[in-house]
Parts: C-alpha cells; structure tokens; sequence
C-alpha cells in the first residue's frame, strides 16, 4: 500500500467524526475543500487518489497528551435553526471522539455553518 492510500489512524478517526457530523439532523453534507471541487471536474485516466482527509474536517493534536482541536465546516438545511445545527453537531463531534479516543481533556470543537440549502 502506498503512503497516500494509507489509512492512518487520525485519518480513520477524522472520517468517523465526518460520519458523525452526517448523521445529525439539519446538516446537508461536509463542505467540500477546493481539491474534492477540482476532482469532480477534471477528467482523469487513473483511479483518483483518496482525499488526505474528510471535506469539511480538519483534526489536529499539539501534543499526544492535550486535547483534539476539531474544526467543522458544514452546510445546513434551511428547515431547522442554524445554531441548534451548530450545537448537535459540536455534541455529536465530542460524543464520538470521547467514545473512540477518550482523552483526559474535552476536545475544542468549532462549527462554521458555511452555507444554507
């Protein structure tokens, strides 16, 4: 296996908190980042490299020992408020990472709603 299609551990634990963020009522779907934009357009002759990690996810650790520093950027669906989406999502993001990667600290986690549908 090659190192771009390595599954990392943070990169498996970045996609479970994507599929988290999915799973929440009011959210459309991950922002996706301009690399996800360019693939849909271009035409290619070799089977497309997986992303590094998911659209719309961006985890970081400063130490092994601190907390994680989750940011979301998400687009939401007109139906619902844009700051109750926020917060489900903000507590589905911290629900999974304690279950997956409990920590001694809680993990930051922002929302940005970046679009409405």
């Amino acid at each position: 296996m090659t190192e771009h299609t390595a599954r990392t551990p943070h990169r498996t634990l970045a996609e479970e908190v994507a599929g988290a963020v999915t799973e929440v009522p009011g959210v459309a779907f991950l922002r996706p980042g301009l690399a996800d934009r360019l693939r849909t357009t271009l035409a290619r002759t070799t089977p497309a490299r997986p992303a590094p990690h998911p659209a719309g996810v961006r985890m970081t650790r400063p130490d092994s020992e601190g907390p994680w520093h989750v940011e979301i950027h998400v687009v939401a669906l007109r139906q619902g408020r844009t700051v109750d989406v926020a917060r489900a999502v903000r507590d589905a993001v911290g629900h999974r990472l304690d279950v997956l990667a409990p920590a001694a600290f809680p993990p930051r986690v922002t929302v940005t709603i970046t679009g409405l549908l």
